[in-house]
């Protein structure tokens, strides 16, 4: 069985798993990462093993501007203080406890240990999205989680790229030059990222063309990764910021057809990237365990303990933390809550990342020898994400359940009734004070029929939004109302986005208000 039969087996297979998940309503990443770790036993299944360019610069970089496109800039916001104290003190705690953990129990050196620690330090943006798409987390919580494992990687990155000179160079640890790295790596990237972003707006700004749009939108996180990391900054962070900064403005530049197809082709690179890589994780550490040696025989033991000291170090950095900005804010009173703690340390898987990092980690030392118990540091770091991945995964929802903190549907959908309402309404009111027929003329309108037509087509989604939560659409609309509807889509579009800059509605809702726009406005395109 060649390699690449395997491959196409895989897509097929992980493709196939995803589907059902989503169907049987069972987080994905967790339900193809056991499928993987059963196909990988199979006695006539081929060694799996990854070129570390394979995840790093074909995987990583969509997968991650997807992730960042979704983060709220506005919650971004509210949420820097305590994420900053994750990116930096959680990262910095998480390695040198599963550094000195992993010394303490494993056959690994001290400075081997502190690659696996480094490895490990980071939670996953990929896990983390992937699995945070089924829970209805309040927006403030999800950005939380969201931002932390999207900004948590560079510091993560410094700190590898260090244990691995240290190992490879024999070279010291000096503080001077970890901040002279991160200097470089992250704030390296962070410029990369909003230049490419900068250039990517002033071509979106020029182009209406929904093929070029989509080339674009693919081609921007592979230009603003290679970029970075050919100016020895850090590629990650690159398409991080990239993501963030174009997610929030990209509606400003499209118009719905090209918003639509970019959003289709990207959730559906996403979904097999996503289903893939998942699986390859699981596939991976049957391979992995078949190249360790003697004395390295304990990891069915070993990675228990490591995954085990991740989340306690996790659950010991959060809860003090939530205590103390519950306290600033209620100046005292008030008993600590375990719910916010309790889902954020529960949400911090591992994932893609990790497994890169490891994949990363070079063969020999600078005198030609093999670097000591590489296969086993990867070993563990598959191990650790496996379960993290599947019990974390699988429990999570139970968890937020419990902790009740999750948005009841019945929240969400009277959210987005309300503003549905209010939307229709503004568009309704600037309808009302266009006045004239000769006023109407500007905008296009033909007749009076058209406007009397766009009329009762806005007060029927008012009365649909007040009794059903939902809008339907009237029939094949006349070239005069096609024209008046437009317009006032874009009315409803621009009331939509004062609402959320004005932090009466969450991302979530505006997002979905705004498809649903885009597919009327798209329909309307297409009629005419």
């Amino acid at each position: 069985m060649t390699g690449l039969i395997v491959i196409l087996l895989l897509v097929v297979l992980a493709t196939a798993v995803a589907t059902g998940a989503r169907r049987w309503s069972l987080p994905a990443p967790s339900l193809l990462v056991v499928v993987g770790v059963l196909v990988g036993l199979l006695p006539w299944i081929p060694e799996v093993r990854l070129p570390p360019h394979v995840i790093n610069v074909l995987v990583l970089p969509p997968l991650l501007f997807a992730a960042a496109g979704e983060m709220s800039v506005r919650d971004l916001r509210t949420v820097w203080r305590p994420v900053t104290g994750l990116v930096f003190g959680l990262v910095v705690a998480s390695a040198v406890a599963v550094g000195y953990v992993a010394r303490a129990i494993t056959p690994l050196t001290a400075a081997t240990a502190f690659i696996l620690g480094s490895v490990l330090a980071s939670t996953d943006p990929v896990a983390v999205t992937a699995l945070g798409r089924r829970l209805s987390l309040p927006p403030r919580v999800q950005a939380m989680v969201q931002a932390e494992s999207l900004f948590n990687d560079a510091t993560s990155l410094v700190l590898y790229k260090v244990a691995v000179a240290t190992v490879v160079s024999g070279s010291a640890i000096t503080v001077s030059g970890t901040v002279e790295q991160f200097l470089i790596l992250a704030g390296g990237g962070a410029l990369i990222g909003a230049a490419v972003a900068g250039v990517v707006t002033l071509i979106r700004r020029r182009t209406e063309d929904p093929v070029l749009e989509t080339v674009i939108a693919l081609v921007t996180p592979y230009a603003s990764y290679v970029v970075a990391e050919q100016s020895h900054a850090s590629g990650v962070t690159a398409v991080i910021v990239a993501g963030v900064v174009l997610g929030s403005t990209g509606r400003r530049f499209s118009n719905a057809p090209i918003r639509l197809q970019v959003h289709a082709v990207y959730d559906t690179v996403t979904f097999l990237l996503e289903s893939v890589v998942f699986a390859l994780i699981g596939l991976e550490l049957p391979s992995v365990v078949r190249q360790l040696a003697h004395d390295e025989r304990g990891w069915p033991l070993w990675v228990p303990v490591i995954a085990l000291t991740v989340l306690t170090i996790r659950l010991l950095w959060l809860f003090p933390l939530s205590a103390l900005i519950r306290y600033r804010k209620q100046e005292g009173e008030g008993r600590p809550s375990w719910r916010v703690p309790a889902v954020l340390s529960w949400a911090g898987t591992r994932g893609v990342m990790p497994l890169a990092a490891a994949l990363a980690i070079p063969l020999t030392t600078h005198t030609g020898a093999p670097l000591p118990h590489r296969a086993l540091i990867l070993t563990l770091t598959t191990g650790t994400i496996a379960l993290t991945v599947v019990f974390q995964g699988f429990t999570l929802a139970p968890v937020v359940r419990r902790s009740g903190i999750a948005l009841e549907p019945e929240h969400t959908a009277r959210e987005e009734a309300r503003t549905r309402r209010h939307i229709a309404k503004a568009a309704l009111e600037e309808l009302r004070q266009l006045g004239d027929l000769d006023q109407l003329a500007d905008l296009g309108a033909a007749s009076e029929a058209a406007v009397k037509q766009a009329r009762r087509h806005l007060e029927a989604r008012i009365h649909q939004a007040e009794d059903a939560h939902h809008t339907d659409p009237d029939a094949r609309p006349a070239d005069a109302y096609r024209e008046i509807r437009r317009t006032l889509i874009a009315i409803e579009a621009a009331e939509l986005q004062r609402l959320y800059e004005a932090n009466k509605i969450s991302d979530a809702t505006r997002r979905r208000i705004q498809r649903e726009l885009d597919l009327e406005e798209s329909s309307l395109r297409a009629d005419g």
